[in-house]
């Protein structure tokens, strides 16, 4: 994790910092591991100004891998999965996009979970194109948008708590969004009744 830290702080200090970031988050989209956020909010720490500029390159970087790892699973289909992932990971993406759609995209790209097995397997399973694409510009937009946002407003002060709260901050946005969905659907439903009721 040392090695990690001090390899972000050195891109972060680079004149190619920016150049890094889209490479990074290019391929954590499709293959790679390490997710862009570190990288992300230490330029943007030593860039407030240009922090949200920061967050479109993290952005645009990731829906280009997105596209990527969706041709990897669209050419592979099922077997890359699996040569790729473990076999839970695959059954846990499967029943997501049967439950949610779109809907699983951009909760894997708000939240911790694993981006780069929806992309590719947002292929595999053969999710429209335009669709997976839009519900990725949601969920990776919104994340590093709010990164970039808090940094903005609040400066270097924040960056120890995004460091330590930025999952759980997400995970929380999310529920809280599903939640609001679910009242919504609830309430509409009380005061348009159905309208076979009161009918002969």
């Amino acid at each position: 994790i040392h090695d990690l830290y001090a390899w972000m702080e050195a891109w972060a200090e680079s004149p190619y910092g920016s150049v890094a970031l889209f490479v990074l988050a290019f391929f954590e989209s499709s293959f790679f591991p390490l997710p862009p956020d570190g990288l992300m909010i230490l330029l943007a720490v030593s860039n407030i100004q240009f922090a949200l500029g920061f967050s479109a390159i993290t952005t645009a970087g990731s829906l280009c891998g997105a596209v990527l790892g969706y041709y990897i699973g669209l050419k592979g289909g099922r077997p890359i999965l699996e040569r790729l992932f473990a076999h839970e990971k695959i059954s846990f993406v499967e029943r997501q996009y049967q439950k949610h759609d779109v809907w699983a995209v951009i909760i894997a790209g708000f939240t911790p979970l694993p981006y780069k097995i929806f992309a590719i397997g947002a292929g595999a399973f053969r999710l429209e194109l335009k669709r997976f694409l839009l519900a990725s510009l949601v969920g990776r937009a919104g994340r590093f948008f709010l990164v970039g946002l808090l940094i903005t407003i609040f400066g270097e002060p924040i960056q120890a708590a995004i460091d330590q709260y930025l999952d759980v901050l997400a995970v929380a946005f999310v529920l809280l969004l599903i939640a609001g969905f679910f009242a919504i659907k609830i309430l509409t439903r009380r005061r348009h009744p159905d309208n076979a009721v009161g009918k002969d």
